[in-house]
Formats: structure tokens, C-alpha cells, sequence
């Protein structure tokens, strides 16, 4: 016999769409649990997120990053959480760590950078706002949520850290100031590095998410 969604799921606080506060709480108590992961439910682990590899080209920088650790994630605070029709929006603040491997070619805010080796990034309350578009599917009497698309914006309120380690083959002459330009201008250099990645970060979050709309009813997530 199948086992209960109602009890693997146990984590959630069922909300009606209107009742803002609620739908805030109960995100913030299931986050750290779906961030952990969930087995039962085939939703891995969140916390530390590993992000095989992730290539962008824009604004004459070519970036390759891989074998990326993000670690931080179950502690994100929820700012809001709404459910208005077919939409639900959440929005996340978060401070989180991601060490990997690098490679850069270009031009940096129209300053040169090269380099291949270990990188770290680290990010100081992130907020990240995600639109879902939410439908519905019907199995075996049971209706379900399905995430056909999503958007997602993301901006920086804390800092952001860069670490590029071995730029330019190691010439420290020419790495301390590019890194200095980097960590001074952090929020503009935030908006030309990290989007690919952050990209990356969020579809895991939605893909991990939509495993959950996929095995749990509407019934136990949702008052109607």
C-alpha cells in the first residue's frame, strides 16, 4: 500500500489563498525540511546544493563554473508568500557561500580579466522573488499542482565577497587590483557574474519544489 501524502507531508500548514500570514508561516517552517531533503517524497538535499557546471556569455565576459557547493539556503527567511489565482509569488531573503571552480575570459566592467582556478562567493541577504504559474492535473481522483513556468528576479541588500583565486596565472599585480575593483564594486559586479548562477541555484529550488506538487494532493497544501 502507498504511504500517506497527508503524513509525508506533515511539514506543511495548509493555508487558504487570502490568509497572507499564514502562507508566510507555513513556508518558513517547511523550508529547512524541504531544504534537507526528502527521500520519501524524491526531493534532494537543498543544503548543500552542488551545481555541476554552469556556462554564460554577456557583456564580453565568458564565464565556466563548476563543481559549485552553495551552502546556506535552509536558513533563507520567506518575506512573503501569496497565491492569487493562477499565480503564486514567493520572496526569499537569504545569506549564502558558494566555493568551486572557475574559469573567466573578458572584460569586467570594462576592466580585463583571465583566470582558471578555486573561487568563493559569498553573499549577504540576497533577495530572491520568484513568480510561478500554477496549474493542475487530475490522477486517480486526486488533483495536483503543476508548475508549467516560473520567473525569478534576484538583487543584493547585504554584500557580496568575491574570491577568484590564480587570476590572470597567478600574477598577484595584476590580481589585487582586479579583485579590489571586484569586492568595491560588488553590487554592480554581483549583477554581471552571478545571474547564470543564481539562475541555476533557483531551478533547483523550483525543481525540487514541483517534485513535491507532483507526489502531494492539493488537499494537503491548501485550504479551499
Amino acid at each position: 500500500m502507498a504511504a500517506d501524502p497527508k503524513v509525508l507531508a506533515n511539514f506543511i500548514q495548509p493555508c487558504h489563498a487570502q490568509d497572507s500570514t499564514c502562507l508566510k508561516l507555513s513556508a518558513q517552517n517547511a523550508l529547512p525540511v524541504v531544504a534537507a531533503g526528502i527521500p520519501s517524497l524524491g526531493m534532494n538535499t537543498l543544503d548543500p546544493m552542488v551545481v555541476d557546471r554552469v556556462v554564460a556569455s554577456q557583456a564580453g565576459l565568458n564565464m565556466d563554473f563548476n563543481n559549485t557547493i552553495v551552502k546556506g539556503l535552509r536558513h533563507c527567511h520567506v518575506l512573503e508568500l501569496r497565491r492569487i489565482g493562477s499565480k503564486t509569488s514567493l520572496s526569499l531573503k537569504c545569506s549564502v557561500v558558494l566555493v568551486g571552480d572557475y574559469k573567466l575570459d573578458g572584460e569586467l566592467l570594462m576592466v580585463p580579466i583571465q583566470g582558471k582556478g578555486k573561487y568563493k562567493i559569498q553573499i549577504r541577504d540576497i533577495v530572491v522573488k520568484v513568480e510561478f504559474k500554477v496549474g493542475e492535473r487530475e490522477s486517480a481522483g486526486e488533483r495536483y499542482w503543476t508548475v508549467p513556468s516560473w520567473t525569478h528576479t534576484a538583487d543584493v541588500l547585504g554584500g557580496v565577497a568575491f574570491n577568484f583565486q590564480n587570476l590572470f596565472n597567478g600574477r598577484k599585480d595584476y590580481a589585487e587590483p582586479v579583485l579590489h575593483f571586484a569586492n568595491t564594486h560588488w553590487h554592480d559586479i554581483f549583477h554581471e557574474v552571478a545571474p547564470p548562477i543564481v539562475k541555476a541555484v533557483v531551478s533547483r529550488i523550483v525543481a525540487e519544489t514541483t517534485k513535491l506538487f507532483d507526489k502531494v494532493p492539493i488537499r494537503e497544501l491548501a485550504l479551499e
